[in-house]
């Protein structure tokens, strides 16, 4: 079973250059993408897109998110985002009537100059411009949560509470890279263990992935296995 949270919290804790990158970001990531073939844009950059707008109401956001969660369900689990294949790194602008409606309309707001977001060398496994600012924080807010097994009980004749665990958690760099690193029961959020009281006597098996979209909304999916 799927669980789904948002929370709406601080939109003022971001600038008006968090909002305004949605729509410049559309233009430079569907540049290289002709009219005739709207349908065929790469899909990690309508997860881009969607996810900064806080996953809109549209059948590209519907079917963005859906791979986004996909990809964290098992097996094999994989980053949701994979930004290493949207080409945002692109010279020339592309005609607004070139990028699906509904996932322009997620911005709000017309027109960054794709020239202002920096070219860099890109290697495998990031993104080919500079994400390293703020106004890409909503990359870095993805967490994954592997938990392949977790319990806390009483075990033996004493009663004595044991906690065992097998944890990872994937996070993503300041160029959108993707690593795993090994994690506890004491950092994660009660939504991914709602409880670590020994007398809760259950065990907990799942992955779920959380993020913030560019104005700081927060939102998880939990699937359990």
């Amino acid at each position: 079973m799927i669980h789904y949270y948002s929370n709406v919290e601080g939109a003022d804790m971001r600038s008006h250059r968090l909002r305004n990158w949605v729509s410049g970001a559309a233009l430079a990531v569907f540049s290289s993408i002709a009219p005739q073939v709207v349908k065929a844009y790469p899909v990690d950059c309508a997860i881009l897109l969607c996810l900064a707008g806080g996953w809109p109401a549209s059948a590209e956001c519907a079917h963005a998110r859906a791979v986004f969660i996909r990809r964290i369900t098992p097996w094999p689990i994989e980053p949701p985002l994979q930004i290493w294949r949207c080409p945002m790194g692109v010279a020339d602008r592309a005609p607004l009537q070139s990028v699906p409606p509904t996932i322009l309309q997620a911005s709000g707001l017309p027109g960054l100059d794709p020239s202002d977001l920096i070219r860099v060398n890109a290697e495998s496994g990031s993104a080919d411009i500079d994400i390293s600012g703020i106004e890409f924080d909503f990359v870095r807010s993805i967490r994954v949560w592997d938990v392949r097994h977790y319990s806390h009980r009483e075990r033996g004749e004493d009663g004595d509470c044991e906690e065992r665990f097998s944890m990872r958690l994937g996070t993503y760099g300041a160029q959108g890279d993707f690593a795993w690193h090994p994690a506890t029961p004491s950092a994660a959020p009660t939504w991914v263990l709602p409880s670590r009281s020994c007398s809760w006597g259950s065990t907990r098996r799942g992955v779920g992935v959380e993020w913030e979209d560019h104005e700081g909304n927060h939102g998880f999916e939990w699937v359990s296995y």
